[in-house]
């Protein structure tokens, strides 16, 4: 039974749209940043780069890191949320994300790695070496970027399942996170294939990602859920998808 001393589903999906914002800010501001320092297939760039912006280089990584701790919460919330609908799946979709979220922390390292090479090896190697360990560091890290979003479109994925067998938020939500699941595992086959389309990908990956998960965060922040739907749904559900919501605050 949901009591007036617990959480509603309003506030649960005001947080999971709150947090899945902060995640879309500061990711898209450490990948503009730190992203635009890193310049592919070319080393001495990519070092004098580094080198001439270390302090934006590293608040990249801080960003970077930000957004996946926010994404953490967003795959916890979000689990609590769309438990109702399927706790299985729901369940699964945390696990995805939760991979999605380690493959990000190692990708991080990675990033983080260059300035290791560039300031702790700088008298041991000449600067051909440096720039090469660089570049591939960076290369390995970006690799890594592309397996962490496999996982993460497994995750929008099945959240826009959820939202289709919902009765709570409207389906064409689900839609737009198929169509963003799509276009980030389309991305990483590019990558893992080595096909000649990345450079061409990459604005449609942008959109497709604006447009599912920054539709679904302005509507949960805007509109939240239909909560008598909701506590319908969790009240039909059976004892393996019904939702405590009490359980969660404690």
């Amino acid at each position: 039974m949901i009591t007036s001393k617990e959480p509603s589903a309003q506030s649960l999906a005001k947080t999971v749209g709150l947090f899945w914002l902060l995640t879309i800010v500061t990711g898209m501001f450490s990948f503009v940043t730190g992203g635009r320092l890193i310049v592919e297939g070319n080393a001495a760039l990519t070092v004098a780069n580094i080198n001439a912006h270390e302090s934006l280089y590293r608040f990249s990584f801080v960003a970077n890191l930000a957004a996946t701790l926010c994404y953490i919460a967003v795959t916890l919330f979000a689990y609590v949320l769309f438990k109702p609908v399927n706790k299985n799946v729901s369940l699964l979709g945390a696990f995805f994300s939760l991979m999605g979220c380690a493959t990000g922390v190692v990708s991080g390292v990675l990033f983080l790695a260059p300035l290791n090479v560039l300031t702790g090896a700088a008298g041991t190697f000449t600067a051909g070496q440096l720039q090469a360990q660089t570049l591939t560091l960076s290369a390995t890290m970006m690799q890594a970027n592309d397996v962490g979003l496999v996982f993460f479109g497994c995750h929008v994925a099945i959240i826009g399942y959820l939202i289709r067998r919902s009765i709570f938020l409207p389906k064409f939500l689900g839609v737009l996170l198929s169509v963003t699941a799509i276009c980030y595992w389309t991305n990483s086959l590019d990558s893992f294939l080595a096909l000649p389309f990345r450079n061409y990908l990459l604005p449609f990956v942008a959109l497709g990602g604006l447009g599912g998960e920054g539709t679904f965060t302005a509507w949960l922040l805007i509109k939240g859920v239909d909560t008598a739907r909701w506590n319908e749904q969790a009240a039909s559900a059976t004892p393996e998808t019904t939702l405590t919501l009490k359980s969660v605050a404690t």
